[in-house]
């Protein structure tokens, strides 16, 4: 078996809710130029001749604004759904714990 036996609960790592270290710089950098960024977004959005970067500039500002669209899951549309479904079984072990 490798790492910690069962039972043995976790130690060490951040504690849950504590900031990532490693990464609070490069956000706190990102966050600094969020408005200047939005704004070069607008200006693709207004004045470049290309469609797809008026469209890409679009969809990174709604995504942003709104958060980004869910994703259903692909599929044939031809074709039925599937259906999952999930039994659980106790098994009585035997008297020496073996199944």
């Amino acid at each position: 078996m490798v790492g910690r036996p069962k039972g043995i609960p976790k130690t060490g790592g951040r504690t849950k809710g504590a900031p990532n270290k490693a990464t609070a710089d490069l956000k706190a950098i990102a966050r600094e130029h969020t408005p200047k960024a939005i704004q070069t977004l607008l200006t693709l959005m207004e004045r470049d001749d290309s469609p797809a970067t008026q469209l890409g500039a679009v969809k990174e500002i709604f995504d942003r604004a709104y958060g980004k669209a869910t994703q259903p899951l692909a599929g044939d549309s031809s074709m039925d759904a599937i259906r999952t479904a999930l039994t659980v079984a106790f098994i009585n072990p035997g008297q020496d714990g073996s199944r």
